[in-house]
């Protein structure tokens, strides 16, 4: 007690010591954290700390449907049809289904066909595409909406005023005489006569006295005319580096296809014509050596020559009569060849003798060699008669598709050879290994290639000997060579026309691989095109999305070598065999050309008397849906005899052999070696094979390996991975109950799958990665069923989910891991996206299959979760438990200790009710009503409890995709409540409480791993912090908010206790920046942040006062409205009910705070982020009204208050120091006592006390309400200031403008000074900058990209760390310098408008000016608006006069800068309302703000464009009229105007008096026609002062005429000056104009003498007004500086009374005003090397400054007179001549040494010699 009476004493007497007043100042000027919002008492809870949020289903609940009138009413609640389930057909690219014929179908097949023809199945959120996540505002949206802009006129770009031409200086009217021949003091001159012009028009209502309020209605209903819709269109669109939240739905899994070429077969002609030839085309890799396409063939015989075959062919299917193919090219390389394999029928002879006749017979000698040719043709036919269906090896050639592709040119390359549609993922995976090929390579694109037509001429004769691949991978790589030995060879001649070109996007009339018709196909009559398969070269990871079941069967060589008997002429034939019966052939093995389309046996060709034949035959097979362990592959061998003997058959077996083609359950492939029987194969040989030696049957070589064949499937139903097969034999063994099964060699009771299949899901992880991919959604919904559905075994209920969720775990990782290429921004696998998007299903919920039950319901609730399990049950499956799980140790509760800190936190007793029930075994007795019992679970809750409680090493692998997991769960939780029909369920019944129990417990773990993780793996950091973020998002739209809100702000608190002990918090609140961010673009975000509640203001003690009827309560003593105060603070009750908003607001105002750690990557991402969510605001169609739009603006109020207070550091982007905080400092002079209860001094004194300096135009501490951050901190580069402030205009343009009100009225002075700080400095952000400067934004982006290049390097090299570069960057900013490359990889500069392009075009850059014009334009209107919302507030208060000043500070800015015709007519509106209204502040306050106003209005009336000289007159009329009405005189608007004019004539280079005298006429015509005053003597005194400004204005003609005369031009100044000796301001105002033109032409010193003149007319002044002891006397002492100073002495009371309003008034005739002229004259005369002179002006100086104690400026001072002396010590002896001699000695006015003339007669009697 005795402490605080003796507080309440000190205070009272204030008693405050110097050092005191030191460390409070010093303390306060460093922001300490006690003046930091962080734990600012005054918004109740801290900014730290996330407020719980209210229960957002109970506010619902508790609020009536209709509460909320018209469109408000959607912004409640989420729409009913929110969630939508859409079961989108599959694309089927043929007309037909591929879809196995057979009738009866086993599990694995069934499930397999029906994977691929269900209908996709998508959870779909109706509203999500209106997220900005989904439709991301870019710069291409931001110009598509920009069209249709209205282009704004501005003076920069104006050509001229149609109404008045250009000047012309000849004309008579246009000249003046010599300024000798007219008298100063003539008023009615003769030169020029006013009355003789025309007037602009008149403003029709300016002359009638209407009611203000009536005045305030009219401007703004013509305000908000054409105003612009959306103010964020006219700004540049987000940075897209930051969108975090960006997300694109997956494109739908599409068959792979690689590059596809098309061949086109045209004609084969041969030098004879004898016989029928066939022909192979086949893709091979030379470099793989690999073939990496099926075989394509083709008949382009004549139809004669196909007649010689009739007796052997059918009826040919049109299938087999293509003559062009597609070829697919996965992985395009320089080695690819296109083989060409030429085949005759079999006849007598080997190869070469065949070949010899087209090698030596040409054409030419047909006549010659007529004999021959019949004999030969008469040979071929015998043997087409007799052999047709026999084919031998005849020729070959290879083209080098490398040649063709670089030959044929390529125009598309800059497409990047990915053509016009755009790539589908699997296409994007392919590219992978594409992007990594060698230079060289990129020649083989193999797409947008010109197409080529080839004629082949040579072709090789086919070698017995060397038939097979390996042979022609050496003759191919041979062909490469220059010396190629096969061009030494004499070459078959022919002809062969092919067309390559590169396929079209959908040709028509094309056959798939398995001969289906592939859309369009618009006519089945038509010659097909055949899609050929690929084989690619190296690994291609797709998943199947087609049923495709093809068998390829390679014959390679034959050893006959030991069989006795004519074994020499070896054809193999090969079947199909569905059983031992001969007639049990299938009709399976695709034809080759010009035959039926399958068919039963298939022939390889003869080679003539060869008992060893090799083979280049493909055979292929379509596989049967059903392969049983009777099919089998029958090869039988034949001896063809090609001579006919009498009683010889055609053919004789010689040979058998056979493949099983089921091997323990498994598709036998590979490689074979067989050996061959002599004899026919006995029965139920099929089941065997030819390996076991049969009892009693011959072998060919003693039963050893003879025939080498190899096979090869493309099968999307058999996986062709031990693993993966084991896997889904033993599932659908399962499914179907097919007990006992044969797994390999051993024979499985129903007792040991369990076991197996544990192992079989633990080798998953072993499976190759191809077929694991190709097979990924098969993998994936079977162990999401086994998780979901548990086997049944032995009549017990077998709980594999844990090893289901691990294997899943693992299956997902090596898909990733394989598809890392292809990996999206955020890291997704976009295979796994599209599972989860399209083809993931409840396993429960399967469509129906034909001949099938209709799809079963989902159960409510999972069976395990019953409340009344026996405990016995949980005892019984603990030691399974685990034994079957490695990383249980004992009992199945005790899982990790990371997970047991979270789950700690509950009260649940995981080790007997939770773990346990869901990792439960059998039920105590098997069921006896339904042999297959249905137990099923719920894949999110399995999912969720599974995570939980997983052990170290899965956990591990989840994290890493946890993205995966999170989106499965989303969307079972979406089916759910949609099969469910469980929308219509309140949220908080939709989940049962322990699966959210669980779904705290993880996002607990995962938010912990993001804190723990941020700073050894930052990426994995970033990517889970995302996944969470998304996670709940999705929660959002599915689950009790509510919940999902507590959720989130657990997480908050998570972080936030990590952040006190982070080594580097900067990182973390980085990804906290993200979280927020992906969080608040959930597209219903309006809505979940309650907008149509009223915010509860916190409970108090007494009621709280309501302003809302009294404008006057914010200055008067009622305390202001907490309902209002809080919307517009970051308070407990808005952050409580606008959750999201309140979180990133509460994220901009920490990032905001001066001791913010990282601070300028902070700002930008978290402005960033409140940007992205405007300008989707803007975009979205929900809120286009403008009631709606208020409502949403709403939630950002509080924006207003941050960027208010953050004000000291943001860019300055005012002209020169100290501009903005005039306001604030203004207003603060008026509040002295009402600052913080702590403040015990005046802040000017505490600085002078403090020893800081005193500065009158900068801003003091302001303490009301939060303190204001200060400039210690780090400040925002200009990009980020500027977004901020277009942020906040956002705000103020879209808020309900009564809000506003009521919000301003609750105001402190200082705080609405700092208000209209913040709008001074937003006209200053968005001034229009005009073309011009955007060609030289091109020049500037150049520069910066050569610096991002550099620190990018840096960054590459690794020379500087990421922490190193934020610091350096930190360091080397200064608080209010250049903000240019604050981040290297960003463009900072203010008016960055587009993308760093530096090649801008005329078309883009004129955009670029018309957006920024409107920009402009919008900007400015919405700061009248808010500064006419300020005006209505303060009308009635107390402390008027000050606010309104300033008000009228920010108006005067908007008129004085670079502005649109549009605004301005409203600006200046606006402008005459204030002055007529409030004519005091002009007229009986400040002198300097009517100057201000005079010089803006006389610069608008000299304007080009005469809409704005028509509101420019009207304004300058009216202000005259005030001005008299007030006291029957206007003197001091006519002294204004005047000196206005005569300013305004010195210093603006490009002024037009042309426009200036129509705009004076226009006022004289303003007086004539106002009837109110015509008995006044005002029309006389308007008349009067028109005319005294149209002499000004002929001085200024004559000016111009010598304006390339210097000399003349400052003798014109100094007789103007003269003329203004008894008006000191004019005197002072021309002076200046002087000093100005003397420093331009670089007279130093006779500008510095102008200065001393003018600041000797000043304390003569100041002298007249108060007798001060530092003040100079008068001009006497200036008398040693310029001894005829005494000139100004003029001033005397006997010629002006100092008090006479108007004189004397301007800003300079005060203490700072000579403070500041005695500077510029000691810097002229430094400058000028006057150095002597420089010490008699400080002497001056120095008295004064020390009287204000403003010690900074005394050091400065001090520091240039020692300059000055040490430079007169160095000076030669040359300086010693006295100043006269130097500077010259004329008088003014003649003729020789003009230029000095001004200076002599101000350096006195001594220069002209008296």
């Amino acid at each position: 007690m005795a402490a605080a009476e003796r507080r309440a004493f000190a205070h009272k007497i204030n008693r405050t010591v110097a050092a005191e007043v030191r460390k409070q100042v010093s303390r306060e000027r460093s922001g300490s954290p006690h003046s930091s919002r962080r734990c600012s008492s005054s918004l109740g809870v801290p900014l730290t700390e996330v407020i719980e949020p209210l229960d957002f289903e109970d506010v619902l609940l508790s609020r009536p449907p209709d509460a909320e009138p018209g469109p408000l009413r959607d912004l409640v609640e989420f729409p009913a049809d929110d969630l939508e389930l859409l079961l989108h057909s599959r694309e089927c690219r043929t007309t037909e289904p591929a879809v196995p014929e057979d009738g009866k179908l086993d599990a694995q097949v069934r499930a397999a066909v029906e994977m691929y023809t269900e209908d996709w199945i998508i959870a779909h959120r109706r509203y999500q595409h209106l997220s900005v996540a989904y439709s991301p505002i870019t710069t291409e949206t931001q110009r598509e909406r920009q069209k249709g802009l209205t282009q704004q006129v501005f003076e920069q770009g104006a050509s001229g005023d149609d109404r008045s031409g250009p000047e012309d200086s000849d004309d008579p009217r246009h000249s003046s005489g010599s300024l000798d021949d007219t008298p100063r003091s003539s008023g009615a001159s003769g030169i020029f006569d006013l009355r003789n012009l025309a007037a602009d028009s008149l403003l029709p209502s300016l002359l009638e006295r209407a009611a203000p309020e009536d005045v305030d209605r009219r401007n703004e209903a013509l305000r908000r005319q054409h105003r612009a819709r959306a103010l964020l269109t006219l700004y540049p669109a987000p940075d897209e580096d930051e969108a975090v939240e960006r997300c694109s739905r997956p494109e739908p899994p599409r068959e792979h296809f690689g590059r596809r070429i098309l061949v086109k077969c045209l004609s084969l002609k041969f030098e004879i014509e004898i016989e029928p030839i066939f022909g192979i085309l086949a893709l091979y890799d030379v470099r793989e050596k690999k073939k990496i396409s099926e075989n394509f063939y083709f008949d382009l015989n004549s139809d004669s020559m196909k007649g010689l075959l009739r007796a052997h062919s059918t009826h040919p299917a049109i299938s087999t009569l293509a003559r062009s193919a597609i070829f697919s090219v996965t992985y395009p390389s320089p080695d690819i060849f296109l083989v060409i394999k030429l085949e005759k029928v079999l006849q007598q002879g080997d190869i070469s003798e065949c070949c010899e006749p087209y090698m030596v017979m040409k054409e030419v000698d047909t006549a010659k060699n007529k004999e021959k040719l019949e004999k030969l043709r008469l040979a071929a036919e015998q043997f087409c008669t007799r052999l047709g269906r026999y084919r031998m090896p005849f020729a070959w050639t290879a083209v080098h598709l490398a040649n063709i592709v670089s030959s044929a040119g390529q125009p598309d390359r800059d497409s990047d050879s990915e053509g016009e549609r755009r790539p589908a993922w699997t296409e994007r995976r392919r590219r992978g290994p594409q992007d990594r090929m060698s230079c060289g390579d990129d020649a083989c694109s193999f797409s947008g290639f010109r197409p080529a037509t080839l004629t082949v001429t040579n072709f090789f004769k086919q070698e017995a000997e060397r038939l097979s691949d390996e042979d022609l991978f050496k003759f191919l790589a041979d062909m490469r060579r220059p010396s190629s030995l096969l061009r030494r060879l004499r070459p078959v001649t022919a002809q062969l026309k092919i067309d390559i070109s590169p396929a079209p996007e959908n040709p028509h009339f094309c056959l798939s691989p398995e001969l289906l018709h592939v859309k369009p196909y618009p006519d089945p009559r038509g010659r097909p095109t055949k899609e050929i398969l690929e084989f690619p070269a190296r690994e291609v990871y797709t998943p199947h999305t087609s049923y495709r079941n093809l068998l390829y069967v390679y014959p390679h060589c034959l050893n006959f070598s030991s069989r006795q008997g004519s074994v020499r002429n070896l054809a193999v034939r090969v079947q199909y065999m569905a059983g031992e019966d001969p007639g049990q052939a299938l009709p399976v093995i695709f034809g080759k050309s010009s035959c039926s389309e399958f068919t039963r046996e298939a022939f390889t060709p003869v080679v003539y008397h060869n008992k060893s034949p090799e083979f280049y035959e493909e055979f292929k097979l379509r596989l049967p849906a059903c392969v049983t362990e009777n099919h089998h592959l029958l090869f039988t061998f034949y001896h063809v005899s090609c001579q006919p003997r009498p009683g010889a058959a055609l053919e004789t077996p010689v040979g058998f052999t056979w493949i099983p083609l089921l091997q323990h359950g498994r598709l036998r492939t590979g490689p074979l070696c067989l050996p061959v029987s002599v004899d026919q194969p006995p029965p139920s040989y099929s089941v065997l094979t030819p390996d076991v030696a049969l009892p009693g049957m011959r072998w060919v070589d003693g039963h050893k390996g003879v025939f080498s064949v190899e096979l090869t499937a493309v099968s999307s139903v058999h996986p062709q991975d031990p693993h993966l097969d084991k896997f889904f034999t033993l599932v659908h063994v399962l499914e179907e109950g097919a007990f006992p099964l044969r797994l390999k060699d051993t024979v499985l009771s129903e007792g040991a799958v369990e076991q197996e299949l544990r192992a079989s899901l633990a080798a998953l992880r072993l499976a190759s990665p191809e077929p694991l991919v190709a097979f990924s959604h098969h993998v994936l919904d079977k162990l999401a069923r086994l998780v979901t559905r548990p086997p049944v075994i032995g009549g017990q209920i077998v709980n594999l989910g844990r090893g289901a969720f691990e294997a899943m775990a693992h299956v997902v990782s090596l898909v990733h891991r394989s598809l890392e290429a292809a990996q999206d921004t955020r890291g997704h696998c976009p295979l796994l996206a599209a599972y989860v998007y399209y083809a993931f299903r409840l396993p429960g919920t399967e469509p129906s299959f034909p001949g099938r039950a209709p799809p079963v319901t989902v159960q409510p609730a999972t069976l395990a979760r019953g409340p009344g399990r026996p405990a016995s049950l949980y005892l019984a499956r603990s030691k399974s438990i685990s034994s079957s799980n490695p990383d249980l140790a004992v009992a199945p509760g005790s899982v990790d200790d990371e997970v047991s800190r979270i789950l700690a936190s509950k009260a649940i007793d995981r080790s007997t009710s939770r773990a346990s029930s869901y990792l439960e075994g059998a039920s105590s007795a098997p069921p006896t009503t339904q042999p297959r019992p249905t137990v099923q679970k719920l894949l999110h809750e399995e999912l969720a409890l599974q995570w939980v409680v997983s052990g170290s090493a899965v956990r591990e692998a989840v994290l890493q995709h946890a993205w995966f997991f999170f989106q499965l769960m989303v969307k079972s939780m979406a089916l759910h409540l949609l099969l469910g029909q469980r929308l219509d369920t309140p949220r908080k019944l939709r989940f049962p409480g322990r699966f959210l129990d669980d779904i705290t417990a993880l996002v607990g773990s995962v938010g912990l791993e993001v804190i723990t993780r941020v700073h050894k793996d930052t990426e994995l950091a970033e990517r889970l912090n995302a996944s969470l973020a998304f996670f709940l998002g999705d929660l959002l739209s599915l689950a009790d908010r509510g919940f999902v809100f507590s959720l989130v702000r657990a997480h908050y608190k998570q972080v936030a206790t990590r952040l006190q002990s982070a080594p580097n918090p900067a990182a973390l609140l980085l990804l906290r920046v993200d979280f927020t961010r992906i969080l608040c673009s959930h597209e219903h975000y309006v809505t979940l942040n309650l907008p149509c509640c009223p915010v509860s203001p916190p409970a108090s003690p007494s009621p709280s006062v309501s302003s809302t009827t009294s404008q006057s309560s914010t200055f008067s003593s009622q305390a202001p409205d907490p309902k209002v105060t809080s919307m517009f603070e970051l308070s407990g009750p808005f952050r409580q009910q606008h959750f999201l908003a309140g979180l990133l607001l509460t994220e901009l105002a920490l990032a905001l705070e001066p001791e913010a750690e990282g601070a300028s990557l902070l700002h930008k991402k978290a402005i960033s982020a409140v940007h992205s969510l405007l300008c989707g605001h803007d975009a979205d169609p929900r809120y286009a009204e403008a009631t709606v739009k208020a409502r949403v603006a709403e939630l950002y109020l509080p924006l207003l208050s941050l960027a208010r207070d953050t004000l000291p550091r943001l860019h300055d982007f005012a002209e020169g120091p100290g501009q903005r905080s005039r306001l604030a400092s203004m207003l603060d002079s008026d509040t002295e006592g009402e600052g913080d209860v702590g403040s015990t001094i005046n802040p000017s004194v505490a600085m002078a006390i403090a020893g800081g300096p005193l500065a009158p135009g900068s801003r003091t501490s302001i303490s009301q309400g939060p303190v204001t951050a200060s400039r210690s901190g780090c400040p925002l580069s200009a990009e980020s200031s500027r977004t901020l402030l277009v942020c906040v205009l956002w705000v103020l343009k879209n808020a309900e403008p009564a809000l506003l009100q009521r919000w301003a009225a609750d105001l402190a002075l200082p705080q609405l000074g700092r208000l209209l700080d913040m709008l001074y400095l937003c006209l200053a952000a968005f001034e229009y900058k005009g073309k011009k400067a955007f060609e030289r934004i091109n020049s500037l982006t150049f520069k910066k990209s050569l610096d991002m290049k550099a620190r990018l390097e840096e960054a590459i090299l690794g020379t500087i760390g990421a922490r190193q570069e934020m610091v350096r960057r930190s360091r080397e900013r200064s608080p209010f310098g250049n903000q240019e490359n604050v981040r290297w990889r960003k463009s900072v500069t203010h008016w960055k408008q587009t993308s760093d392009r530096v090649d801008k075009t005329k078309d883009e850059m004129e955009h670029e000016a018309l957006v920024d014009g409107n920009l402009a334009t919008e900007a400015s209107l919405v700061v009248l608006d808010t500064l006419e919302i300020i005006v209505q507030t303060v009308m009635l208060s107390e402390a008027r006069e000050s606010i309104l000043g300033a008000v009228l500070k920010v108006v005067l800015y908007s008129l004085g800068s670079a502005q649109s015709t549009a605004f301005l007519q409203h600006g200046l509106a606006t402008q005459r309302a204030l002055v007529s209204k409030f004519p005091e502040l002009l007229f009986e306050e400040d002198t300097e703000l009517c100057a201000d106003l005079c010089l803006r209005l006389l610069r608008h009336c000299g304007s080009r464009i005469s809409a704005i000289r028509t509101h420019a007159s009207a304004s300058l009329y009216l202000l005259m009229r005030q001005n008299f009405e007030i006291g029957n005189n206007f003197a001091r608007v006519k002294m204004q105007v005047t000196m206005s004019l005569s300013s305004l004539v010195g210093t603006t280079q490009n002024f037009s008096e042309e426009h200036l005298r129509r705009s004076l006429k226009t006022i004289l015509t303003y007086a004539e026609e106002d009837v109110g005053l015509r008995d006044s003597t005002f029309a006389e005194q308007v008349q009067d002062l028109m005319f005294n400004l149209h002499m000004i204005l002929t001085d200024t003609v004559k000016m111009k005429e010598h304006q390339e005369d210097p000399e003349m031009l400052i003798d014109l100044m100094y007789r103007i000056a003269r003329g203004y000796q008894g008006s000191p301001d004019l005197r002072l105002t021309w002076l200046q104009n002087m000093a100005g033109k003397h420093a331009e032409l670089g007279n130093h010193a006779e500008a510095a003498q102008c200065m001393v003149h003018a600041a000797a007319l000043v304390a003569e002044y100041l002298a007249l007004l108060e007798d001060s002891r530092y003040l100079p006397v008068g001009c006497v002492s200036f008398q040693n500086i310029s001894s005829n100073v005494l000139e100004e002495s003029a001033i005397s009371d006997d010629i002006l009374s100092p008090d006479e309003e108007g004189f004397c008034s301007g800003k300079h005739f005060t203490e700072l005003g000579l403070v500041g002229l005695l500077e510029q004259a000691a810097s002229y005369f430094t400058m000028g090397g006057l150095y002597e002179a420089v010490n008699e002006v400080y002497k001056t100086l120095i008295p004064i400054l020390e009287a204000h104690r403003d010690y900074k400026k005394l050091a400065i001072v001090h520091g240039k007179l020692q300059e000055a002396f040490t430079k007169i010590m160095h000076q030669s002896s040359g300086w010693e001549v006295s100043p006269p001699q130097v500077m010259g000695q004329q008088w003014p006015g003649t003729t020789r040494g003009r230029r000095r003339s001004t200076a002599a007669w101000l350096l006195g009697p001594r220069l002209r010699g008296q």
